[in-house]
């Protein structure tokens, strides 16, 4: 990893554009980037992402790893982005032995924008099952209160999804882009671009849907504990009892809904019930 080539073109996630608001009045308003980027590896057009181009490198290595068409970190030589042709090219020392196969075999996703699955990721059996990572409620309530100190581009401008790595109730990492799936890409990226290896007890938290792409791109970074403020799908759920991934949906103030929680869920700071309180 010390011999790899990088480009650092980082650009900014919000531009402003002017506006008439309800009353008639013109003013300026902060609005999401969101730029339009092709990813080559080794001079081979994989897929155009739409991103806010925070952090492309990242991005891209992160994407090729979830897809599983890059094998290790120490197989890159170069990450290179160009915004003037909006290109990034990955140079990689070797390439899947199934290359074709894998291209040739995509999935449509429900990530925004439409994400592209390669090689039938979806039924992959290489994983194996992640520890059973305890949690308790007291955690997740401070993680929860703690992250609402980021989202910066969502609180100006909305239209993003954010994910973030942490550890227990710490946020060791965020990143915010126009699609849940590119946040997590990038996080992934950094994992491997920054040789950081994750804990037992770290948690991945998202702002988006817990679908199946979600927690398939969790677990392969070897976390099984996934919080998310929104709801869950029928395939996020089998594929989180799959991998032994503990999922918290609809996580917002001290309400949430737990699954995969067996003997996982230590529930000690329960709140008060309410009249009036749903069960």
């Amino acid at each position: 990893m010390s011999q790899l080539s990088r480009s650092h073109a980082r650009l900014p996630t919000i531009l402003e554009v002017e506006i008439i608001d309800e009353y008639g009045e013109s003013r300026q308003q902060a609005i999401a980037a969101e730029r339009s980027l092709t990813l080559y590896l080794n001079k081979r057009e994989i897929v155009t992402l739409m991103t806010l181009g925070a952090d492309p490198e990242a991005l891209v290595v992160g994407y090729l790893r979830n897809q599983g068409l890059l094998q290790s970190a120490e197989d890159l030589q170069a990450v290179q982005v160009d915004w003037d042709v909006e290109a990034a090219a990955v140079v990689t020392r070797r390439l899947p032995d199934d290359m074709e196969t894998r291209l040739g075999q995509r999935t449509v996703t429900t990530g925004c924008g439409q994400g592209t699955v390669f090689g039938r990721l979806l039924d992959s059996t290489s994983l194996t099952r992640l520890p059973e990572t305890r949690l308790s409620q007291s955690v997740l309530y401070a993680l929860l209160e703690r992250l609402g100190d980021y989202n910066e581009t969502y609180r100006s401008a909305g239209a993003v999804h954010g994910c973030a790595l942490c550890h227990q109730a710490e946020v060791l990492d965020f990143v915010e882009d126009v699609g849940r799936h590119n946040a997590v890409d990038t996080l992934a990226g950094r994992q491997w671009l920054e040789t950081s290896e994750t804990r037992d007890s770290d948690i991945f938290y998202t702002t988006g849907r817990l679908t199946s792409e979600m927690v398939l791109k969790v677990a392969q970074m070897g976390i099984s504990v996934l919080v998310s403020r929104s709801g869950v799908t029928q395939k996020g759920v089998e594929l989180a009892e799959r991998f032994g991934v503990l999922l918290i949906a609809r996580a917002k103030g001290r309400h949430f809904q737990a699954i995969n929680a067996e003997a996982r869920l230590e529930l000690d700071d329960m709140p008060v019930r309410r009249p009036g309180d749903r069960r």
